[in-house]
């Protein structure tokens, strides 16, 4: 029987080699039609190997080996299995945010971000990762400094685009490039009729996704489970993240395979923003990473076919995520009323910690869309488009220079929080303050802060030296260790790790004067968030910590040595001959 298989096999090796030439022709032609359309042309080939970079954001190597066993990465698990990849983890760094790990990932340094959101106590100005201007700012800082991996390539719905030629719904590049840009009335109509099955589909998708979300939140209020944030706003995100976008990206990154972009870089926010409201082990966020699992095996089916060059694959997440428990909804008060009643009532106090998202984001790249769609038509046809615009408009503010703060005033205390992480800038003097500066200040500020039970570290300065409290013990880092009572950091494994972390984010010149870290319980892993979500990233302690890198077998990276997003930069540039 198996002689029998063996020959048929042997006799359908013709038909199925006749079948795959057949096919990429046909795709090759559709798909320099559709670049021609898009006013996309194909790249030259300049004998370089090409990859594709596709970040799942906030997935974490726990989180998706637990997928994989429970049958939501079905192609990823497959890979595994079959041994066509392999799957890693890896520590993205202090403070585990997108734009941190991002600016590493593609630029080797994220020194100038110590947080998702910070404060300059020398201008006076908040500063949020989502603001357009902060990540071209930030931008330009990296690439004047290092080259960026995607050079000649394209970046789609990320934070930084990597000196990438082509670069959309990339923050850092804000407004350059709009997918239906150019494109006019018969242009959709061919790329629609190209596309029939995905066009559907997209409609499909998006009309059951609306439905599902519509579901889960009439499911939550009837079981009275935990209070989840619902902003208005929400079932549309996660229609246009979910759905929508992720379209976009699948359908741009497969056109620049058969263009031959040399570099490639997409991010998938569906799961990380689902898993900020519902936790990442919920079957929301479980559905969410299936149908990115699904748009991965859709890329790497395309990636296999003939193209201009290879394509080495990586599939990596920018950080995991950890459960947690509002500080606000534990304690019944935010972060900031509790420090307010420490320093009094009379200081002025600002508290940061609900300005844009990359979900909101989501929706801006969306009416910019719907715009480029609408200059494409002429009435009645534009109407459409315009009215959905004008929606988007209406229900989500787009001015987001918004989202900084008013400069403070000289005796005004800024608290800053990303995720469990915190910054707290004592504005009364423009330098970052000592521990003695602050006691002199207020004498019992820290100490009250560090007997709260929602906080776990409370990081600060002693002549050159990083001081780490708990309220079991004090650790002084400097060119020597100095310990008294019990490492505040022995609640986790990697000690050592989180030392060096620490230290390096308080030497960063817009850290606050003070560094908090919420409370970390090893047995239940979860932390208390001072943001009103439900799992959290950006500080210490449970899976946000470990990230994931998938790579074929041939790339052999020592990633037990990478300590942040940074060292990822530079195993890149060696593999690609860049540096």
């Amino acid at each position: 029987m198996k002689q029998v298989l063996r020959s048929l096999a042997r006799a359908l090796d013709p038909v199925l080699e006749l079948l795959a030439a057949l096919l990429g022709t046909y795709y090759s032609a559709k798909y320099a039609l559709i670049s021609q359309r898009l006013a996309r042309p194909a790249v030259s080939d300049d004998g370089r190997r090409g990859f594709i970079i596709i970040q799942i954001d906030g997935l974490s190597y726990d989180h998706l080996r637990a997928a994989m066993q429970a049958g939501y990465a079905p192609h990823l698990r497959r890979l595994v299995e079959r041994r066509e990849m392999h799957l890693h983890p890896w520590k993205p760094g202090i403070p585990g945010t997108t734009p941190a790990s991002q600016a590493g990932i593609m630029f080797g340094d994220s020194d100038p971000i110590p947080a998702y959101r910070w404060y300059d106590k020398e201008t006076g100005q908040a500063h949020v990762c989502s603001d357009p201007s902060v990540a071209q700012a930030i931008q330009q800082d990296l690439a004047s400094r290092n080259r960026g991996i995607l050079s000649g390539g394209s970046s789609y719905m990320n934070m930084f685009d990597g000196d990438a030629a082509l670069a959309l719904y990339t923050l850092g590049a804000f407004g350059r490039s709009r997918f239906f840009e150019g494109l006019r009335g018969l242009g959709f109509l061919v790329l629609f009729a190209l596309n029939p099955f995905r066009s559907a589909s997209l409609a499909g998708l998006a009309l059951w996704e609306y439905l599902t979300d519509l579901f889960q939140r009439i499911s939550a209020a009837i079981r009275r489970s935990t209070p989840r944030p619902l902003s208005r706003m929400f079932p549309f995100l996660r229609v246009m993240s979910s759905v929508v976008m992720r379209e976009i990206q699948t359908f741009s990154v497969t056109l620049d395979l058969f263009r031959g972009v040399p570099a490639i870089y997409t991010t998938y926010y569906g799961f990380d923003e689902v898993a900020h409201h519902y936790g990442p082990l919920s079957k929301p966020a479980m559905r969410a990473l299936r149908a990115i699992d699904s748009r991965v095996r859709t890329i790497d089916r395309f990636r296999r076919m003939d193209h201009v060059r290879p394509y080495d694959l990586y599939v990596l997440s920018d950080h995991g995520m950890t459960e947690d428990v509002p500080f606000a909804a534990e304690y019944g008060r935010t972060l900031g009323e509790v420090v307010h009643e420490l320093v009094g009532r009379s200081a002025a106090l600002r508290e940061i910690y609900s300005a844009q998202q990359p979900a909101n984001l989501t929706a801006v790249y969306v009416q910019q869309e719907l715009e480029a769609i609408e200059a494409g038509f002429s009435p009645p046809f534009s109407r459409i488009p315009h009215y959905l615009a004008s929606y988007v408009e209406r229900h989500l503010p787009t001015d987001l220079e918004s989202a900084r703060a008013e400069p403070a005033a000289p005796s005004d205390v800024v608290i800053s929080s990303s995720g469990s992480l915190s910054h707290i800038y004592l504005c009364a003097r423009p330098e970052q303050l000592q521990l003695s500066d602050i006691g002199a200040l207020y004498p019992m500020l820290v100490s009250s802060i560090l007997s709260h039970p929602g906080i776990w570290l409370v990081i600060g300065r002693d002549n050159g030296r990083t001081v780490i409290l708990s309220k079991e013990g004090v650790l002084s880092v400097g060119d020597d260790t100095h310990l008294e009572g019990q490492n505040p950091l022995d609640k986790i494994a990697y000690g050592a790790w989180a030392q060096r972390q620490i230290s390096r984010l308080a030497s960063l010149p817009n850290s606050g004067d003070l560094i908090l870290i919420g409370r970390y319980d090893p047995e239940t892993q979860r932390v208390c968030c001072f943001e009103n979500q439900w799992a959290c990233h950006g500080g210490l302690g449970g899976p946000q910590d470990m990230a994931l890198l998938m790579t074929e077998p041939h790339i052999l990276w020592p990633l037990a040595a990478v300590e942040r997003a940074s060292g990822i930069y530079h195993l890149f540039t060696q593999q690609y001959g860049m540096a």
